[in-house]
């Protein structure tokens, strides 16, 4: 992205801080910033940070920092707007206090801990201000769109590999879920990824009804059932797809309660799909889907939403489920993902992630 797109995207940000009556908004998610500014180090320990934004209604925006990261703040940033902080609450706050009285804060990205240090320091009126960077993030443009496609071409492309392996017994005899997961995971690698979008979701049998199964040492079996779930970051964005797979002969009991699951699944998931376009709201699409599952009386299998964004983050804004009242609009890309779980047996997911367009959905 290049620096005015970065600054459109400020701009568009200030409006809705104008609806609010912010005088400044403190970014604190490290996605938003990166959104906001093009400046990202992960945040991966969970008592530090690699830097804050603070989005001003002059436009007069700071990038906030610690001195390891000066160096490369200076790369992408003006070096006037650039706040070096030592002690991060007591410096940012008084930051702040020349930005204006009212300050919106990222209440959900920020400790409790943070939070009453930056109150303390005074001179401030601060007010939970979550969502607004979201409302913009759930809108891609061009170029968002272009490296999301991008991204969900590699895994498609991983998608393939494996259901070929699995069927030509490619992978060594026994292979473990552990062992599955880091095959996956290199051949991401090794064919354009810059990292994993979450870390391999493969479990075997009964370890599929688990939605968000780690990877053990369960060995994958034969005429049993497969649930992968992977995504990978291309150009910065991430993608997101499951599948379940059958390993072994197509024919018996086990095979026919597998082909009758994943027939339901499949069969809610066209279902939404079918209803998605812009004015259709993520509840209603979710009630498609539980709809089938109703109709079928396995509807308490159905254990968590049907889908959610993908773009910058695996897991972003907008949701479908019981709870979304907001419709959805062209440019957002969401998940669409039943599945049915049961422990004593496994579960079944199929997740498509689609692009809705002005006249109905395109699957990326």
């Amino acid at each position: 992205m290049t620096e005015a797109i970065y600054a459109q995207r400020r701009d568009k940000l200030r409006g809705l801080m104008r609806e609010r009556g912010l005088d400044a908004l403190l970014i604190s998610r490290d996605a938003n910033r990166f959104y906001l500014s093009g400046f990202e180090l992960h945040d991966t320990q969970l008592n530090e940070s690699s830097g804050r934004l603070v989005i001003t209604g002059d436009g007069r925006d700071v990038l906030a920092t610690d001195a390891r990261f000066a160096v490369a703040a200076a790369r992408l940033w003006e070096s006037d707007r650039i706040f070096i902080y030592k002690d991060e609450a007591g410096d940012i706050a008084r930051l702040l206090r020349n930005c204006g009285s009212r300050i919106g804060i990222e209440s959900r990205g920020v400790s409790l801990a943070f939070a009453r240090a930056l109150g303390g320091a005074g001179g401030l009126f601060l007010q939970a201000a979550d969502g607004l960077v979201e409302r913009l993030r759930a809108i891609k443009n061009t170029e968002e769109i272009a490296a999301l496609s991008s991204s969900f071409a590699l895994n498609h492309k991983v998608l393939g590999w494996l259901e070929q392996s699995l069927a030509e017994k490619g992978f060594a005899p026994g292979i473990n879920e552990r062992c599955l997961a880091w095959a996956i995971e290199r051949f991401f690698r090794e064919n354009g990824a810059s990292e994993l979008a979450f870390p391999v979701i493969a479990a075997a049998g009964v370890n599929a009804a688990l939605p968000h199964a780690v990877p053990g040492d369960d060995k994958l079996g034969e005429n049993n059932l497969l649930l992968v779930d992977i995504g990978c970051r291309v150009n910065d964005y991430c993608s997101d797809q499951t599948r379940t797979f059958w390993i072994g002969e197509k024919s018996g009991r086990a095979y026919a309660r597998f082909a009758r699951v994943h027939a339901l699944v499949y069969e809610a998931q066209q279902a939404a799909l079918a209803m998605m376009r812009p004015g259709v709201t993520g509840r209603e699409v979710y009630g498609a889907a539980r709809a089938v599952f109703e109709k079928a009386g396995v509807a308490d299998a159905f254990t968590h939403g049907l889908g959610h964004g993908v773009g910058l983050e695996t897991h972003e804004a907008p949701s479908l489920n019981s709870r979304n009242e907001r419709p959805l609009e062209s440019g957002m890309v969401v998940t669409v993902e039943p599945g049915l779980y049961y422990p004593d047996w496994g579960g079944v997911r199929l997740e498509y992630t689609v692009l809705v367009e002005e006249d109905g959905i395109r699957v990326l």
